[in-house]
């Protein structure tokens, strides 16, 4: 599984990818988990909402999420 965060760096960008990385861990999930801040990738997923979560290569939630919400979300892509 390939997890991608998209945002800018902004404080809640980097709280949704530390949240990601401890909820993988968590459920033992195997992924390649990593940020993208540039503005020119994160504009090819076409999202105008950030933080963004893309779960090998499909947008899956779009703003801020919670460590149950994300647990959810990866469970359902297992």
């Amino acid at each position: 599984m390939k997890i991608i965060v998209l945002g800018t760096g902004c404080s809640k960008c980097k709280t949704l990818y530390d949240t990601v990385v401890k909820v993988a861990e968590a459920l033992n999930v195997e992924a390649e988990i990593t940020k993208q801040e540039d503005m020119a990738e994160i504009l090819k997923y076409n999202v105008m909402t950030l933080p963004a979560l893309v779960i090998d290569e499909n947008v899956v939630a779009k703003g801020q999420l919670n460590a149950e919400q994300v647990s959810d979300i990866l469970k359902k892509h297992l």
